[in-house]
């Protein structure tokens, strides 16, 4: 996967939407307005941070040690940093949509309904 795909992947999810809050460098996707990936546009290492379960997090870090690490500048407990020309495409697509539903369900009632009829 390359980050055009990437960024396709992200805004094909309902109510997603894309910006550069921190500087021209760092592109987040958000969803009901909470960032759910950030991936810097002009690294060298193509990497995303999602959202992730805790228990789960430290199992992938367990299963692909030189391909997802704890969050770069995020919560070490609920963000991965994801290698994601490291590993296959149905496992990016799935740790995206894992970071979506994350952040989705906690989102308000009101906002998750607004969104799943888009």
């Amino acid at each position: 996967m390359n980050i055009e795909e990437l960024r396709d992947y992200c805004l094909a999810k309902k109510g997603c939407t894309e910006s550069f809050p921190f500087d021209e460098n760092v592109l987040a996707f958000k969803v009901g307005n909470k960032i759910f990936g950030l991936t810097n546009i002009h690294s060298e290492q193509r990497q995303i941070n999602l959202k992730c379960d805790p228990e789960r997090a430290i199992q992938l870090r367990q299963d692909f040690p030189e391909q997802i690490l704890p969050g770069y500048h995020m919560s070490k407990k609920h963000w991965n940093t994801i290698n994601y020309e490291q590993i296959p495409l149905p496992m990016v697509q799935e740790l995206v949509d894992h970071s979506y539903n994350l952040v989705v369900q906690n989102l308000p009632k009101s906002t998750r309904e607004q969104i799943q009829n888009q």
